[in-house]
């Protein structure tokens, strides 16, 4: 199923927004859309409080991992999502590019993580409707 739209979210450790965006993506959109998510400096593990808050949601991020951003998931890529990765993500011609400004949930509690996944979410909805 190529003609599937191919979704990156990419930010430098992996373990949170992007994380938190490709499960609002897979919940949302299910299989009409290849959903990848990737790190410039991925983590070792993902955000245990991105996880509680997408859980709240009734999403399961829990068994994701940070993955390494590389060269062939972008040429992949129908839309590349950015949140922070800099100048880490190779930009190839065709493509469309976002980049998404959202805080970063590293560090922070869940009261703090909450309104970033909610946040997300709504980015994530009309990213949806633009396909």
């Amino acid at each position: 199923m190529t003609d599937r739209p191919a979704v990156l979210f990419v930010c430098v450790h992996n373990a949170g927004r992007s994380q938190m965006a490709a499960g609002w993506l897979q919940h949302l959109a299910g299989d009409r859309v290849r959903v990848f998510s990737a790190g410039s400096e991925p983590a070792d593990q993902v955000n245990a409080f991105a996880v509680q808050a997408m859980a709240e949601q009734g999403i399961d991020i829990a068994d994701a991992r940070p993955a390494v951003l590389e060269t062939e998931t972008v040429r992949e890529s129908d839309v590349v999502i950015t949140m922070g990765c800099g100048d880490a993500c190779p930009v190839f011609p065709g493509k469309r590019y976002e980049d998404w400004d959202l805080a970063d949930p590293a560090g922070l509690g869940i009261e703090q993580v909450r309104p970033i996944r909610d946040d997300i979410r709504m980015r994530v909805e009309r990213l949806i409707a633009s396909l």
